[in-house]
């Protein structure tokens, strides 16, 4: 008698540990915590809302600050966890393998929104944004410039001992919601031999959660992902901020040099946010390996799991061994930045290899679940989707190929 068939035994996907040189104990149980919550508490979020264009529930932020994830860089001696890049983005890549946007909300404390001038203020800030009660938004950008920031024409005029900013401002992911708003405005115009950038200042633009300030309004931009928060282009039509809500820096980075002064402050913060936005992108193509073996070993087709043709299987073995070397990749540019190199080489690097290793994998994923992955039955869309901005954001891929370049090579004029 013929033996009956047997399928093979179902492997689940296994996430990803800690490896040395990087693994520690307190790093391990770090890890398995934001694991957990982004698996038991983000991904039903991210079910229900991002098919709805939905923003995430206060309650979730209020979770998270709970577990001082707001603070995970801020000194303890201000109210933070005192821990370091390496760990900011060791948390972000979990939550971000549930739902981007969750993996992003952490930028906005950490931080963000304290580089005041007066230290008494600027100290109450810190501890108020490691406990998540200080969550901003970033105003960078405008209609005309978004990759060269030294173009920006939003101006702030003085006058007496406030400011008056006056432009138009575009991609404010979480203005609204926020409860401060940092604007990059120019103050002056740059002199002769000066660089582009002199005369920029960021300032802090001070509001209510759930409304604009005085002489600021703003419409939502409808996005094809990225959900979680809403993102804003905003008119500033004299908007007032005090003197001593002008910042020296941006982006919450509280090792930068105050008297660097405010544009060049920003770098620093830049190769952070670009290290970062690794991560995350690696949390988003994680989630689309992760999906596509279970896939192919649920999908039958000619009488058994798809996983079983080689060249299916071949190509989910390129998709996890290229997560991997990006995952490897952000652990090193994390370490260096926090060892306090400046890293501005690598952390274009590891920001142009692992966003555009993030759209090929989740491509990919998509091509394996088949017609089913071009529906919204499966997480894998979201993940096509969420991947595809991460090229954009934080520089794009052309930004981060020049930074590199220019390093390499000399330029004429």
């Amino acid at each position: 008698m013929p033996k009956p068939e047997t399928k093979p035994e179902t492997i689940a996907p296994a996430p990803p540990e800690l490896l040395a040189p990087w693994r520690s104990a307190a790093r391990a149980a770090l890890q398995a915590e934001a694991r957990a919550f982004a698996r038991d508490v983000v991904l039903p979020l991210a079910d229900e809302l991002d098919p709805q264009k939905g923003e995430m529930p206060r309650s979730l932020i209020d979770a998270m600050a709970e577990k001082g994830w707001f603070g995970i860089t801020i000194p303890a001696e201000h109210g933070g966890m005192g821990l370091g890049v390496f760990e900011y983005c060791l948390v972000s890549e979990e939550l971000a393998r549930s739902w981007l946007s969750v993996g992003s909300i952490l930028a906005r404390g950490q931080g963000l929104g304290t580089q005041t001038l007066d230290d008494a203020r600027r100290l109450d800030l810190l501890r108020k944004s490691a406990r998540g009660r200080w969550i901003g938004s970033i105003s960078l950008s405008e209609p005309t410039a978004g990759s060269d920031l030294a173009g920006v024409q939003t101006r702030a005029v003085r006058e007496g001992n406030a400011w008056r900013l006056t432009g138009t401002k575009r991609w404010a992911g979480f203005a609204l919601a926020a409860d401060f708003i940092e604007v990059l405005a120019r103050t002056r115009d740059p002199e002769p031999g000066e660089p582009r950038s002199a005369g920029l200042e960021p300032f802090l633009v001070v509001k209510e959660p759930g409304t604009f300030p005085a002489g600021m309004t703003g419409h939502a931009i409808d996005k094809v992902g990225y959900h979680g928060f809403q993102t804003y282009q905003l008119e500033l039509d004299g908007v007032r901020v005090p003197e001593s809500d002008r910042l020296t820096g941006l982006y919450g980075d509280v090792g930068a040099d105050a008297d660097s002064g405010g544009f060049a402050a920003v770098q620093r913060g830049l190769n952070i946010a670009r290290v970062h936005t690794a991560a995350r992108a690696v949390g988003v193509a994680r989630a689309a390996v992760e999906d596509t073996q279970a896939y192919l070993q649920e999908r039958e087709q000619f009488g058994q799991p798809i996983g079983a043709f080689q060249a299916l299987r071949f190509a989910l073995a390129d998709m996890a061994a290229e997560v991997a070397q990006a995952r490897a990749f952000w652990c090193q540019v994390a370490h260096l930045l926090d060892q306090g190199e400046p890293a501005e080489s690598e952390s274009a690097m590891v920001k142009l290899l692992a966003t555009e290793m993030a759209v090929r994998v989740t491509n990919q994923a998509m091509q394996l679940h088949g017609g089913n992955g071009y529906t919204t039955e499966r997480r894998v869309e979201r993940y096509w989707r969420d991947a595809r901005l991460t090229t954009i954001f934080e520089g794009t891929s052309e930004i981060q190929r020049r930074i590199i370049s220019d390093r390499m090579l000399p330029r004429e004029g």
